[in-house]
């Protein structure tokens, strides 16, 4: 009974089962048509989205016909940071493009045209974009852009790789400085380039061109020197890899500086910035010397000055400040130091100003060359000469001055980066900095002048891609504020034409490439003086007496003319000679002279060209002499030499007798006679005793001349000579102090 009451349960239960699984199915199936319908609506929905979408990617990433590859990615790129369309980018350039202007076609200026668009919005956001590397992604690809604009220069592109492929097998040639190859080229050059054999590469007008854009990895004016330097070794062509390595190099070197700390007992100033520093436990040794003691500090360089904080027991002791800004008579010089005084080791610099009583003498110690004290000293001259480009032009905008102090700052940021790269070889520092580069090249004045009038004119308009504006948007400015708030209340919202702004560009880009030609000239020139400043004493002595030959070959013309060897001559060269002075005809004669050194020059010039021989000295250094007789004919060289020294000596202190009258009556005998001679100077006219000199030179060597001469009187000459006593003479050594 029991089991049939479970039994009868058990079916209840599965029956009420099914009733409910029915329900469930038909409040399901009926809640399932609408959500059908809606996922309909929302499907054609999206589907129309995406077409508008479509539709409106078609119109930013189409491609232009007359552009390159590179070029409509870039350009597309470009539409895509302003959020416009390619038509709204060409609608607006054709605006302001003119048809017949100079500089570039069609494709190149619109290239132009969208680079510089898109750099405000590229430069406001930098840091962020150097971190996760779309800046140098970007920035390479508009210099390919701009080297490759024209569709055209896909197949040239393909030429010219096959050509640099092969151009890789040839070892590239380094500077006479860069003859051990740095490690950053020898070895790692290799690993970077080796995959991008195939990859485009950027030239040197393409680098330049991104420093009149974008002044952070390149300034414009001296781009041309640093793309050389940083390319030497790979053929003058820069890989992504290197320029990537560099751009992360100068925010690297950038943080690094922010991080260093104030010099003690000093406040900067608003505008002054940490730019160098060592002498600290992560860095190279940096001693000061004052007199026989030596002291170990911490030397701090900044935009306005020399700090040197020496080492005390626990922290730095306050810092003493070395103003390079100011206009006073002030040096900085390379010095040698060592001890007790003795100048072994030149690795020392030697700052000298009237607001020290003493030289401060800063020395660099390193094993083999002196390549930290070079380092220090054109870091210093940059700072002196751009505080005195300043003073020289004018300068008083903060805001002008604040972009030279920028310009400045980011040339030194690009200096200790390309050390980080280079440190086996570093590179020439004049190469990275604007003024100490400029100060040196033939007609860098030029260059500068041209800077001073784009300063001056474009130094107070706001642009996010200034110097100063990357600068505080790289967040450089926690030192304090950069740009004076006298400055922002000055300075008015200014509009530069851009062709304005082309004009003063292209001037400056003149000026640079005349500068480079001519420093290409005066090497060549240099280069060719080399071998004969390495040569001995002896190989230099041949080639001067091989060099005075023709003079040798002059002297016995004269010979014959002034001892009458042949008296028709003679008296020829003398009757000329006295008609000359008498009609005071020198100035026609000097022309005369001029005219035939003229002709003969042109002569010597038609026979090189009808010969095609080139001209060249030929020195023999044979000599009969044994080792022997030559070191015994050197020793009397030096006998006679010491004595010649010694009449030398004896004739000006004899001298120096007579003008003190230490010997009273020569002196005034020599006095009496040159009262005589200035009433005849003062009375007879100049050209008589020139004439009277002539004569008498030329009767003397006659023979009537050697019948009227009188050895007695020369005789007494000399012994009134002998009998004059010489001023005595004290010398003082380090014993007798």
């Amino acid at each position: 009974m029991i089991l049939s009451f479970r039994l009868f349960a058990w079916e209840c239960h599965v029956a009420c089962g099914e009733v409910a699984s029915e329900r469930v199915i038909l409040s399901t199936s009926t809640s399932l048509k609408p959500n059908a319908k809606r996922k309909k609506n929302s499907k054609s929905k999206k589907l129309k989205q995406r077409i508008l979408r479509d539709h409106e990617s078609k119109k930013t990433m189409r491609k232009m016909k007359h552009l390159s590859s590179i070029a409509n990615d870039v350009v597309q790129r470009c539409s895509q940071e302003l959020e416009t369309t390619i038509d709204d980018l060409v609608k607006e350039f054709e605006c302001q493009w003119k048809p017949g202007s100079t500089g570039g076609t069609y494709s190149k200026k619109f290239v132009e045209f969208c680079n510089s668009k898109v750099t405000s919005r590229v430069c406001e956001n930098i840091l962020e974009r150097i971190k996760d590397g779309s800046f140098t992604r970007l920035t390479f690809d508009m210099m390919l852009a701009w080297q490759q604009p024209d569709a055209d220069d896909n197949e040239s592109y393909k030429e010219a790789v096959g050509k640099e492929s092969e151009d890789k097998r040839i070892q590239a040639t380094l500077s006479p400085e860069q003859d051990d190859i740095s490690l950053f080229y020898s070895d790692m050059m290799p690993l970077l380039v080796s995959n991008v054999d195939h990859e485009p590469s950027v030239g040197e007008d393409a680098f330049v061109y991104l420093g009149s854009i974008i002044p952070l990895p390149v300034d414009i004016i001296n781009g041309r020197y640093t793309f050389e330097t940083l390319t030497a070794p790979t053929g003058h062509q820069l890989h992504f890899p290197a320029y990537d390595m560099f751009v992360k190099e100068i925010h690297k070197c950038m943080k690094h500086l922010q991080k260093q700390s104030t010099p003690k007992g000093i406040e900067l100033a608003d505008d002054e910035i940490i730019l160098h520093v060592e002498g600290t436990m992560a860095s190279q040794r940096v001693i000061r010397h004052i007199k026989e003691t030596s002291w170990p500090g911490r030397l701090t360089l900044t935009n306005y000055a020399l700090y040197f904080e020496a080492a005390g027991i626990i922290n730095y002791e306050d810092a003493i400040k070395i103003d390079l800004s100011k206009d006073n008579e002030k040096s900085t010089k390379p010095m040698s130091t060592g001890p007790l005084g003795a100048p072994l080791f030149d690795k020392a610099i030697v700052y000298e100003s009237p607001d020290f009583e003493e030289g401060i003498v800063i020395e660099f110690p390193e094993m083999t060359s002196s390549t930290r004290r070079d380092h220090w000293l054109m870091l210093v001259k940059e700072i002196t000469l751009m505080h005195k480009f300043l003073r020289k032009f004018n300068v008083e905008s903060p805001l002008q001055s604040w972009e030279i102090h920028s310009r400045t700052i980011l040339g030194i940021i690009r200096l200790h980066a390309a050390r980080e790269m280079l440190r086996i070889s570093p590179p020439d520092p004049k190469n990275f900095l604007i003024f100490s580069l400029f100060e040196e090249v033939p007609k860098g004045d030029y260059v500068l002048e041209e800077l001073a009038e784009i300063s001056l004119k474009i130094g107070t308009t706001r642009n996010p891609c200034s110097a100063s504006s990357i600068l505080r948007n790289m967040n450089m400015d926690q030192l304090g504020d950069m740009i004076k708030e006298e400055g922002e209340d000055i300075c008015k919202e200014k509009v530069v034409k851009v062709t304005d702004k082309e004009e003063m560009l292209a001037s400056l880009e003149s000026a640079v490439n005349q500068s480079r030609e001519e420093g290409k000239v005066i090497e060549k020139a240099r280069a060719t003086t080399a071998e004969l400043e390495e040569e001995g004493i002896s190989e230099s002595v041949a080639v001067l007496m091989e060099l005075l030959r023709p003079l040798q070959d002059v002297l016995p013309w004269f010979q014959e003319v002034i001892y009458w060897e042949r008296p028709s001559r003679t008296l020829f060269v003398l009757a000329i000679t006295i008609l000359t002075v008498y009609k005071e005809w020198v100035g026609k004669a000097i022309a005369a002279c001029l005219i035939w050194v003229v002709a003969k020059m042109a002569q010597a010039r038609n026979k090189m060209v009808h010969t095609k021989s080139e001209d060249a000295v030929t020195v023999s250094t044979e000599s009969d002499q044994t080792v022997t007789e030559s070191i015994v004919s050197a020793q009397y060289g030096l006998i006679r030499l010491h004595q010649l020294m010694q009449h030398v000596n004896v004739t000006i202190l004899k001298l120096r007798s007579l003008y003190t009258s230490k010997a009273s009556k020569h002196a005034s005998m020599v006095m009496a006679l040159m009262l005589v001679l200035a009433s005849f100077f003062a009375v007879v006219p100049f050209k008589l005793f020139i004439i009277f000199g002539i004569v008498y030179c030329f009767v003397m060597t006659s023979s009537v001349g050697t019948y009227m001469s009188n050895d007695q009187s020369n005789r007494r000459m000399k012994e009134w000579w002998d009998s004059i006593p010489i001023v005595p003479v004290r010398v003082r050594n380090a014993s007798s102090k």
